[in-house]
Order: structure tokens, then C-alpha cells, then sequence
């Protein structure tokens, strides 16, 4: 079965079974909605299927609480694990809408087909995405998920075509 990443737990909040978790997942209202599964991934160990009863923002953390974990003690073992959700546990995106694992690993070619790098990561500072791209030397090229930066993207080929605009590149 396949995985994908939506937050890390990285401390316990409270003595009510609350955890903070950094999230990985452009849908944390949708994600960790009161009555959805997600699962907890800790090395060495089989996953552990959670049921989300209740969520909250707090400061930069997302704040969970799970079914049948309602004191510290229960979830203080959950530190530093991964929360996951399965692939058919994702929904379908509108056109031009993509997953981050969908994005990293596709080749960055400018219009003129010149290759830029790879897509290594994605940051979400604001207003909209930015890409990390990784050249075959150099330091790491940072374009905005703008239409008139990005004119093409094909997930099924792993490959982006991008506009490089004076001083981007």
C-alpha cells in the first residue's frame, strides 16, 4: 500500500491527549476533520490507525486529539512519528491542483528546453507555493507556482516546463 505524509508529531499539548503536529498537507481543516482516520507511523513498528476527535490551530502547530488517547500519558509515545493517510484516502484535485509528491522528483525544463534541475521540495510560505530546484550544480533555484512562471506541468511524464523571467534563474 502506498503512503503519503501529512504532519509529524512533535510534542504533547496539554494533559488531555492534545498533540502538536506540524503539518505536510495543503487540507488540514479537511484532513484532520473530526471522525477521519489517519495513521501513525513509528520506526520499528506495524501502523496504528487513528480516528481524529478533535482538531484546532494553535500558533504554527495543528492541535489533535484522537479517540481513546484523551490523557498525556496515552499519546506521549507518539512523538516524532509521522501521520499518513493512503492513497485512496486522497481526493480528487481540480485542474492544475497536484499533491506535493506528485510535484517533487519532476525535471524543470525552461520553455527554449533547456534543463533546469529537479524538484526537491516545497515550500509554502504565503500567498502561493514556491519550488526547490536542485541543478546539477550550483545552489538551489527557487521559482513561485505562478501561471506566468509555470506553463506546463505533466505529473504522468514527471516533467515541468517553466518561463525562466529575467533574474529568476
Amino acid at each position: 500500500m502506498e503512503w503519503f505524509d501529512v504532519g509529524k508529531i512533535v510534542n504533547t499539548h496539554g494533559i488531555k491527549g492534545e498533540v502538536r503536529v506540524i503539518s505536510s498537507t495543503d487540507f488540514p481543516e479537511e484532513r484532520y476533520q473530526k471522525g477521519s482516520t489517519l495513521y501513525l507511523f513509528q520506526s520499528g513498528k506495524e501502523p496504528l490507525e487513528l480516528t481524529v476527535s478533535g482538531y484546532r490551530r494553535h500558533k504554527n502547530f495543528d492541535l489533535l486529539t484522537f479517540e481513546g488517547y484523551d490523557n498525556v500519558n496515552l499519546v506521549e509515545a507518539f512523538r516524532d512519528a509521522q501521520l499518513k493517510v493512503s492513497a485512496d484516502q486522497q481526493n480528487e484535485l481540480d485542474e492544475d491542483e497536484y499533491y506535493y509528491h506528485e510535484i517533487i522528483g519532476c525535471e524543470v525544463f525552461s520553455e527554449e528546453g533547456k534543463r533546469i534541475g529537479l524538484i526537491t521540495e516545497i515550500l509554502s510560505p504565503g500567498a502561493n507555493d514556491v519550488w526547490v530546484i536542485k541543478p546539477e550544480s550550483g545552489k538551489d533555484v527557487l521559482i513561485p507556482y505562478i501561471e506566468s512562471v509555470v506553463k506546463d506541468v505533466n505529473v504522468a511524464d514527471k516533467k515541468v516546463i517553466i518561463h525562466a523571467m529575467e533574474g529568476l534563474l
